[in-house]
């Protein structure tokens, strides 16, 4: 790959029937028998359709999920530039997992296929400072035709040790509601006990609660003043309604009286998302109280519970208040956002982050863009000085999964340029916007599946299964045991402490659904 670099800019609903057909391989493992015998491991053979038993959803889970659609195919004689901003949530992949360890075919809108991917490590290279470009891609044996390729556009930000994080002013503000009683406060108190635990003497921490009204339980408190902090997060009682906009508005209030100008400043929203009371509209609340404030205090959103659950108010309200969402279902799920990760968790090296893909006509005759529906932007927003991009924090990545058309793939010559990538970013500590580039040359794509990089392999599975589950093209295609079979194979090669053995285990239960 050629790299430049440069700087000085300034700056639902369940699908039953279709999936359950989908997961029992209706759709067969075909492509050209060269790449099949070059690709990945031989799948068991697929079942033909019948009569097939719906799989209901549980009456107990009052899921709310706005499908936002599949992309198009482009083609590149129309418009061969892709842009649109970054997006590290991961709330997706717990709500998937969630619903398949209930036995439950996940909701064909709560599945984002860029969550899906975002939540596992890639292998790319981590630039000194900001962020670094990537691309890469193979061919695929379970696409239809040997002429398609995935490719794998990446973004990675900058490390940062624990010890060099910035100080941080954090705000939480927290559903106690009556919907929040059981489990859900459970896992509230228990993410914020791993949080506390992760925080040096420095940091602040104020708390605001919200149920009927909104309450100040927590002025803003040195981390050092660890029992004052635990006994409240202990005394957490859900009752009431669930007054959203007061929380919100008095949790921006605190922030903003405690801003400080040396380090980091948070709110942190943990809710199952339900808005009863006053303003309930996502893109209200966002406007109104959210967006204002997300250059300064940028917003993240936790969703615990799924027996009642708003996705998309917590989704929108990470996307407009410059942070991300995330969901979590499990002691594990916390551990690895407050403890493992929290200073990726906390520490922004991004703003306002946005990718371009520009793909040559010449070696590319169609494109499609796997997820990212929702954070589509126009080409010319690309260089506006207020593009609204994304939030990456230290040691974060984003990947976007192409699928192209690559009609003359066996014949061109090695240096054809296939693709370039530029990421534009805010750095904010400078407030300058800086540029990565770099270039997918026809030499670097992998010429076979199963010899492709294992990172790259195992998004391209992680893709699959959610462009199945969420009833996209690709589903009509691939087989879900194909993927189960790679997927395991890829697993049984790696620690058993890597999160994709169990994305293996997932997509078995999928299957057997």
């Amino acid at each position: 790959m050629r790299r430049s670099h440069t700087r000085a800019w300034r700056r639902g609903r369940l699908a039953a029937a279709a999936a359950a057909a989908l997961l029992l391989g209706i759709a067969g493992c075909s492509g050209s028998s060269d790449n099949a015998e070059e690709g990945a491991a031989d799948a068991p053979a697929p079942q033909g359709p019948g009569a097939l038993p719906l799989t209901q959803p549980d009456p107990n889970i009052d899921g709310n999920f706005t499908d936002y659609g599949v992309n198009p195919e482009i083609d590149t004689a129309e418009d061969n530039k892709s842009t649109f901003a970054l997006d590290v949530d991961t709330g997706s992949y717990s709500i998937v997992r969630s619903h398949l360890d209930q036995g439950l075919l996940p909701d064909e809108a709560a599945v984002r296929t860029e969550e899906m991917v975002n939540y596992f490590p890639q292998d790319y290279d981590a630039p000194a400072e900001g962020l670094r470009a990537h691309i890469d891609g193979t061919s695929v044996p379970f696409l239809d035709d040997s002429t398609r390729q995935v490719l794998r556009v990446g973004v990675q930000a900058a490390e940062v040790e624990p010890e060099d994080r910035q100080p941080a002013t954090l705000t939480f503000v927290i559903d106690r509601s009556g919907s929040m009683e059981g489990r859900n406060m459970e896992m509230v108190r228990s993410a914020l006990h791993t949080l506390v635990d992760g925080l040096d003497p420095e940091d602040e921490v104020g708390i605001v609660t919200y149920g009927d009204d909104a309450t100040h339980e927590l002025e803003t408190t040195p981390a050092s003043e660890e029992t004052a902090i635990r006994s409240v997060i202990d005394d957490l009682r859900p009752d009431g309604s669930t007054y959203t906009e007061a929380g919100l508005r008095a949790g921006y209030e605190v922030a903003a009286e405690n801003q400080r100008d040396d380090g980091i400043n948070r709110v942190i929203l943990l809710s199952d998302g339900v808005a009863n009371v006053g303003e309930t509209d996502p893109e209200v609340l966002a406007d109104d109280i959210v967006s204002p404030m997300a250059e300064d205090v940028p917003l993240l959103t936790v969703g615990v519970g799924m027996d009642v659950f708003n996705d998309p108010l917590l989704e929108q309200l990470a996307n407009q208040g410059g942070g991300f969402y995330t969901f979590v279902d499990s002691e594990h799920e916390i551990e690895r956002l407050f403890a493992d990760d929290l200073t990726g968790t906390l520490e922004a090296v991004a703003t306002d982050a946005r990718v371009q893909v520009t793909f040559d006509p010449d070696e590319v005759e169609s494109f499609r863009l796997l997820g990212y529906e929702n954070r589509q932007m126009e080409d010319e927003e690309f260089l506006e000085e207020d593009a609204d991009g994304g939030h990456l924090g230290a040691g974060h990545s984003a990947t976007a999964l192409y699928e192209v058309a690559m009609p003359n793939v066996r014949e061109s010559a090695d240096a054809a340029e296939v693709a370039q990538v530029e990421v534009l970013w805010t750095d904010p500590d400078s407030g300058e916007t800086l540029q990565d580039v770099t270039t997918l040359q026809h030499k670097d794509l992998a010429e076979a599946f199963n010899e492709a990089p294992d990172a790259l392999q195992e998004t391209i599975l992680v893709g699959a299964f959610a462009e199945g589950l969420r009833g996209a093209p690709w589903g009509e295609e691939i087989a879900m045991g194909t993927v189960a079979t790679n997927a395991r194979r890829l697993a049984d090669d790696q620690p058993s402490d890597r999160p994709f053995g169990e994305f293996a285990d997932l997509v078995e239960t999928a299957t057997e659904l």
